[in-house]
């Protein structure tokens, strides 16, 4: 399964490249912003908006409120995925 994690660009690392550091959860990674930079949106304007990063690649900008909806189903599919860990080494599922 693919997975984009929604994160919030707090700096452009590298305009020439189209790099920036995307926060994600507390934690700072670079991502490549080719697939969501165009003449209409250039590398410095990034700053500030959430977007889907999927292998190190924003793939897409999504408004704030999506972004939440989305950190909170992985919240909670990871709270099922422990759970169900659970009830295996249990013997219960």
């Amino acid at each position: 399964m693919c997975l984009g994690i929604p994160g919030r660009i707090v700096e452009i690392s590298d305009a020439r490249k189209k790099l920036a550091v995307v926060e994600v959860g507390g934690v700072r990674r670079q991502v490549n912003l080719a697939c969501i930079v165009d003449d209409q949106h250039p590398v410095e304007g990034c700053v500030g908006d959430w977007v889907l990063v999927h292998v190190g690649f924003a793939m897409s900008r999504i408004d704030e409120r999506q972004a939440a909806e989305t950190l909170e189903i992985l919240t909670q599919l990871g709270e099922v995925q422990e759970e169900l860990a659970a009830m295996r080494a249990s013997g219960k599922a």
